[in-house]
Order: C-alpha cells, then sequence, then structure tokens
C-alpha cells in the first residue's frame, strides 16, 4: 500500500469529513438562509463579533480549505514525479511536502512532530 498504514492518512480524511459536517449541519439548519457559503460567513461574522473567523462553520471552512490544499499538493507531487529514489513505491516525500506547505504553519509544536 503506497500510503503506508492507516494512521498516516486516516486524520486528514476524518478532518475533512469532520468539517464537511460541520458545515453541512449550519445549512441544514435552515437552508433558506444558508444558500451559500457566503452567507454562513456573513451570518456568522454577525452573531460570532470579536470571534470571527475562529468559530462555527467559518472554522471549518477554513480547515476544510487547508485540508483540501494539502491534497492538491499531494496529488500535484505524486504526478510531478516527486518520490524518495531509495524507497519508490512510497509517498512519504509527497505526503511531507503537502504538510510543510498547506497545514504545518498552522499546527502547534506537538502536532508538528507527530505529522
Amino acid at each position: 500500500d503506497c500510503l503506508g498504514t492507516p494512521i498516516v492518512y486516516s486524520p486528514v480524511k476524518a478532518d475533512l469529513t469532520g468539517n464537511i459536517k460541520k458545515i453541512r449541519a449550519v445549512y441544514d439548519s435552515n437552508p433558506t438562509k444558508f444558500k451559500t457559503l457566503q452567507n454562513i460567513l456573513e451570518v456568522e461574522k454577525e452573531i460570532h463579533g470579536s470571534a470571527w473567523p475562529k468559530t462555527g462553520a467559518t472554522l471549518a471552512l477554513m480547515w476544510l480549505k487547508r485540508g483540501l490544499k494539502f491534497m492538491l499538493v499531494l496529488l500535484q507531487s505524486i504526478s510531478d514525479g516527486e518520490r524518495d529514489e531509495e524507497h519508490p513505491n512510497l509517498i512519504r516525500v509527497n505526503a511531507l511536502k503537502a504538510y510543510e506547505i498547506a497545514l504545518k504553519k498552522y499546527h502547534g509544536w506537538m502536532l508538528q512532530k507527530l505529522f
């Protein structure tokens, strides 16, 4: 398996899925009011004031965007043929590049070391 153990990619999948669920829950609470993501952002900005954008569906949307950027960089790196010549069937080089570019700056020291 080129992805290695599930422990490598399970957190990314869980994070993306969790953020989608959070955004969807806000939409489902009032589909008429929240027709677009823009509508959700505008309402949450008004409701949460100074805590915005680090709360609610807005925060989930920011993390979803970061997670999707991680996936984009990962897949682009694979597509570009970047690889570890000693372990050509593994995508560790690609995953680390994607993490460095898309997520590392948003994670604390402990999470960075875990990755």
